[in-house]
């Protein structure tokens, strides 16, 4: 309030003048910047009351000191994973169009989704889209809630009292934010009998608004879509973003866990998305969707969903989902045996289907924490089973890698495969990206030499 005062003690040329100043020294780097000002003030114009009436030039002005520029990429971006786009149109023979996520990294060490675009082209080129030049982070809005699923994540935070299993009673399945507020103004009631239902009531309002959806412009370019932080669960980040498009019979989705942070607790969440302008963001609950590195399978095995989990922190484990949202105990199918990956194991993004099995990158850290990425082969029917490792790395940073941000890394969130080639785009050292290029064939001999 005291800069909100001081703001309006200056004289209407001083107001004129210092925001005429502001706007043509910034509009440039923004698509409406006035419109941008107009918002931030109205986020804070509940601190000026009523009584106090001001100008449109003062709004914005207000505004502009409430509002700050961030540069999303500024310590690090990193981490990518690459999907096929969903729309080819215009694509020539042998060329297919991508999508690649991104991990951006700005100040603070706040973590956010970016995109890029562009196509392999039959001679197996990558070539990206040039970036769009304004960031957007979309519109937020509220989702219907799953009963079960709150109950069941609830239940993992200590809350299955006989407050939540009233608050269960009088809740439907499927419910809005509206009907949680009056199911917790009926609990709250109760509080002479129902000690402690408050805790249980902000545990409830954080998991609501931790469930939401994001819906950019579909004018605006790919590239300038930003999913940024909004839900408490991912207060200090939306890290390392897995996608894959999933086929459900004749119907395609493309879904990508990620690591939500919210500054003492990671955990996986679920984004959903049909056409990378509306994301839905859902938190997962059971023992496999524990820490971080989770990753879907493309496809239900033996009509579950299935995902590769890192639930213990250092190995690669199998777990399955009837709904996708609530997960099984998990498998353990690989745990750090090699010298290269002594430390830990972890998948580098959902696993890849060929005729053989389910190919899966991973990433093992050895000695002085140098990541490595290595390659397993799983049973198409039961992933559970291992049939075959790598028995040395496919891929570690040269001498160019080496240096950044996190030196010598390299990592990986999501390959795919064109033809009989993979591209495998990987993080360098937390500071850079670059793709590489598998052949199949060649790979699964050096897999299964026999």
């Amino acid at each position: 309030m005291a800069v909100i005062d001081r703001v309006l003690e200056l004289s209407e040329q001083e107001v004129e003048r210092t925001l005429a100043q502001t706007l043509a020294r910034f509009s440039d780097r923004h698509r409406d910047l006035a419109e941008t000002l107009e918002h931030n003030f109205g986020l804070i114009a509940h601190r000026l009351g009523a009584e106090i009436k001001v100008g449109r030039a003062r709004r914005q002005l207000i505004g502009a000191y409430f509002t700050q520029e961030y540069a999303l990429e500024a310590a690090a971006l990193f981490n990518p994973s690459i999907v096929a786009h969903p729309d080819q149109a215009g694509c020539r023979s042998g060329e297919v169009r991508f999508v690649m996520s991104l991990r951006a990294v700005g100040e603070g060490h706040m973590s956010s989704i970016e995109f890029r675009s562009g196509t392999i082209g039959s001679d197996y080129e990558i070539r990206f889209d040039p970036p769009g030049r304004f960031l957007d982070t979309g519109c937020p809005r509220p989702v219907l809630y799953d009963r079960d699923l709150f109950h069941e994540k609830l239940a993992e935070f200590g809350h299955e009292d006989e407050n939540a299993r009233f608050l269960w009673s009088i809740l439907p399945s499927r419910f809005t934010s509206a009907e949680l507020d009056i199911a917790l103004a009926k609990l709250s009631k109760q509080h002479v009998t129902r000690g402690d239902s408050a805790v249980l009531a902000d545990k409830a309002r954080w998991m609501a608004a931790s469930n939401y959806t994001v819906e950019f412009d579909e004018r605006h370019d790919l590239s300038e879509r930003v999913l940024w932080p909004t839900g408490p669960a991912e207060s200090h980040g939306m890290e390392d973003a897995r996608f894959v498009r999933f086929t459900d019979g004749d119907n395609q989705v493309y879904y990508a866990t990620y690591t939500a942070y919210d500054g003492s607790l990671v955990a996986p969440q679920l984004l959903e998305t049909s056409d990378f302008r509306t994301f839905t963001v859902s938190q997962l609950s059971g023992p496999s969707a524990k820490n971080k590195g989770m990753a879907l399978f493309p496809r239900r095995i033996g009509g579950r969903y299935t995902a590769l989990s890192r639930w213990d922190r250092e190995s690669n484990a199998i777990g399955y989902s009837d709904d996708g949202h609530r997960w099984s105990e998990a498998i353990t199918i690989q745990a750090p045996t090699r010298p290269w990956e002594l430390i830990q194991l972890g998948n580098c993004g959902s696993p890849i289907e060929t005729p053989v099995g389910w190919l899966v990158f991973t990433h093992g850290v050895g000695p002085m924490r140098e990541y490595a990425i290595g390659v397993v082969l799983l049973d198409l029917d039961e992933p559970e089973r291992l049939i075959a490792a790598l028995p040395e790395p496919l891929l570690v940073a040269d001498e160019s890698e080496r240096e950044g941000y996190v030196p010598n890394i390299v990592y990986s969130c999501g390959a795919m495969i064109h033809g009989e080639t993979i591209v495998l785009p990987y993080g360098c050292s937390d500071s850079s990206v670059r793709t590489a290029t598998v052949d199949l064939s060649l790979l699964l001999e050096r897999l299964m030499p026999s």
